[in-house]
């Protein structure tokens, strides 16, 4: 089946790495030495999707969501997350008020209608409340009182997360784990950053940063990833990395308990479009989705607890898959002969 819009021609393919390289390069300025985190969280939001960053207090996660919400120009907030917050307060509630019609239950929205919506330590709420994210995850809408509302176009969770094994933390319910398309584990500093830091940065001092893209430069970045040529054989290769993942289909998931879903399958589909987008080709490749497999499948893949126990974890699951699974499979034998008589 041929691709529905034409694949992105050069001169837009310029235009979108130029506009690119502006809103990596002040990220740059918000986050010293994390070069790999910004072109994930980049790459991310070219394919539309949810984001969980990971990693110890006071690394930079909350202010590198806040820094690409300035660079993008879109209504941002920012909700932080503890143990006493309820569902209605992310979605919003019914309010009973006196209006023209009489006293009706009116609705108010919560800070869920955003453009971006910055959940700071996710994992220190309830599951109850993680869970009131779910619908609009997936589907970009609230339900509540009865009544279903749109959230905003782009809609984004860009979640922080502390390791689990701190105090005050829940692990999230795999059905949202699935929802988000990275999962990115956000590293300490080197010397040199921290030199860097410390030089360039006071205490409680925030980065300010301008927009440098539009709202409607923005769209067009979205709606041109989406044009990005899927090559049936990358496609194939997507469907051999998820299937790989179940338990007891390959050598890799030895030790599987669930493998990465087919909303696994199409985010790397997504996320690889828009790596493509990112260093210029109108096509998707085998290299696009082996640089964000690790990203996309790492928190789908769940263990059996002997697994963990023996010191496995999904991370290793998923370089076997990549080591272990080509890019191309071999053809077959008579396929083989065929050539050779050919």
């Amino acid at each position: 089946m041929s691709d529905p819009k034409p694949p992105p021609t050069d001169t837009e393919l310029t235009a979108a790495s130029a506009s690119l390289e502006r809103l990596v390069a002040t990220l740059r300025t918000v986050l010293f030495g994390q070069e790999e985190l910004i072109e994930l969280v980049v790459t991310g939001v070219l394919a539309r999707g949810h984001l969980l960053l990971e990693g110890l207090p006071g690394l930079g996660k909350t202010e590198l969501v806040k820094g690409l919400a300035g660079c993008l120009g879109l209504q941002s907030r920012r909700v932080q997350f503890t143990p006493d917050l309820l569902p209605g307060d992310i979605t919003g509630n019914p309010v009973f008020e006196e209006t023209a019609a009489g006293r009706r239950f009116v609705f108010q929205p919560g800070p869920v209608f955003a453009n971006i919506l910055l959940a700071d330590e996710i994992n220190r709420a309830s599951p109850k409340t993680q869970s009131a994210l779910l619908e609009a995850m997936q589907e970009r809408r609230v339900t509540a009182g009865g009544e279903t509302h749109t959230l905003p176009e782009p809609f984004f969770v860009l979640a922080t997360q502390n390791p689990i094994d701190l105090e005050g933390t829940y692990p999230l319910p795999e059905a949202q784990l699935d929802r988000f398309l990275f999962k990115i584990v956000v590293g300490s500093n080197s010397a040199d950053v921290l030199k860097r830091i410390v030089l360039n940065r006071e205490l409680g001092a925030v980065p300010v940063v301008a927009p440098v893209l539009s709202r409607e430069e923005f769209n067009g970045l979205l709606a041109l990833v989406r044009r990005v040529h899927l090559p049936e054989v990358v496609a194939d290769y997507i469907a051999r990395l998820v299937h790989g993942s179940q338990p007891g289909v390959s050598a890799a998931s030895a030790g599987v308990r669930f493998g990465a879903s087919p909303r696994a399958a199409l985010a790397l589909a997504a996320a690889g479009r828009a790596r493509a987008i990112r260093h210029g080709r109108p096509h998707l490749s085998f290299e696009d989705v082996q640089a964000v497999a690790r990203s996309v499948l790492g928190h789908r893949i769940i263990l059996e607890h002997t697994a963990r126990l023996d010191g496995s974890t999904p991370q290793g699951v998923v370089e076997k898959l990549l080591a272990e699974i080509p890019a191309q499979p071999k053809p077959l034998p008579g396929t083989l002969r065929s050539a050779k008589i050919a």
